[in-house]
C-alpha cells in the first residue's frame, strides 16, 4: 500500500462532518509517522496558502516539489488540501494537534515539518509578511526557538550563511565547523526518513544539504 493510498484510507475513515482535527487525534493514538507528517504539511500548507490572501498555481504546485505524487494519486493530496481549506478551525488549532502527534523530544521532526512549509511559502518566489507571521507562530507552537526559526528562514529567504548554520558571525572556525557537521548529519535523508519524513519527500533533505554545504563553503572561503 502506497503512502497516498494510506492517506486516502485515513481520510475515508472520517465520519460525515468530521474534519482533519479528528484525524490528527486518531493519528496521535495510532501513529503512522509518514502519513501523519504528510497530512500535517499539506493541511498547514493549505492554511498558509490563504495567509497572503491568494492561493496561486505555484503554491498548489509546490506540494509536488515537496512530495513526489504519482499519477493517479493526486486525489488524496487534493482531498487533504480541500478539507483543511474548508475547515473553520484555525491554523493554530491544527498546529497544536500536529505537535501532539509527536513526542516532546521530536524536535527534528518539527524542523522537518517547518522545512516543508517554507518550501511551499516561497514557491511563488515571494515571501509575504503574512506568511512569515504564520510560519513564526507555527514554529512557536512546535516549540522551536527564534535562532532555529532564523536558520530555517535563512535557508529559504535570506542569503546569510551564518544564520543558515545557526551560528554568530563572531564564532570560531571550529564552532562553525561543528555546527555545520551537526546540521548535515541531522539532514541525512536516511535519518529524516527514520524519524518520519516520507521517502516521497526526500527533496527536503536534498535541498537542505545543498544549502548547508553552500553556507559552509561560503564561510570557509571568506575566512581563508
Amino acid at each position: 500500500m502506497t503512502l497516498w493510498s494510506r492517506i486516502a484510507q485515513a481520510i475515508s475513515a472520517l465520519a460525515t462532518g468530521e474534519g482533519l482535527g479528528t484525524l490528527f487525534d486518531s493519528l496521535r493514538r495510532n501513529p503512522e509517522r509518514s502519513v501523519g507528517f504528510t497530512i500535517a504539511v499539506i493541511a498547514l500548507g493549505a492554511k498558509m496558502a490563504k495567509a497572503d490572501g491568494l492561493v496561486t498555481r505555484d503554491e498548489v504546485a509546490a506540494f509536488r516539489r515537496v512530495f513526489t505524487i504519482p499519477k493517479g494519486e493526486e486525489a488524496s493530496a487534493a482531498k487533504v488540501f480541500d478539507l483543511a481549506r474548508q475547515d473553520v478551525a484555525g491554523f493554530d488549532a491544527y498546529a497544536r494537534k500536529i505537535r501532539a502527534m509527536f513526542k516532546p523530544s521530536d524536535r527534528d521532526v518539527m524542523i522537518d515539518l517547518m522545512e516543508g512549509l517554507f518550501h511551499i511559502a516561497v514557491a511563488d518566489r515571494q515571501f509575504h509578511p503574512a506568511e512569515e507571521t504564520f510560519l513564526r507562530n507555527v514554529a512557536q507552537i512546535f516549540g522551536l526557538d527564534d535562532p532555529c526559526f532564523r536558520s530555517l528562514r535563512a535557508r529559504h529567504v535570506q542569503d546569510d550563511p551564518y544564520a543558515m548554520l545557526g551560528v554568530d558571525p563572531s564564532a570560531s572556525d571550529e564552532a562553525i565547523r561543528k555546527a555545520w557537521r551537526v546540521a548535515v548529519k541531522a539532514s541525512h535523508p536516511d535519518l529524516m526518513i527514520a524519524r518520519g519524513v516520507p521517502a516521497e519527500a526526500v527533496k527536503l533533505a536534498q535541498d537542505r544539504l545543498r544549502a548547508l554545504n553552500a553556507a559552509w563553503e561560503e564561510i570557509s572561503k571568506a575566512r581563508a
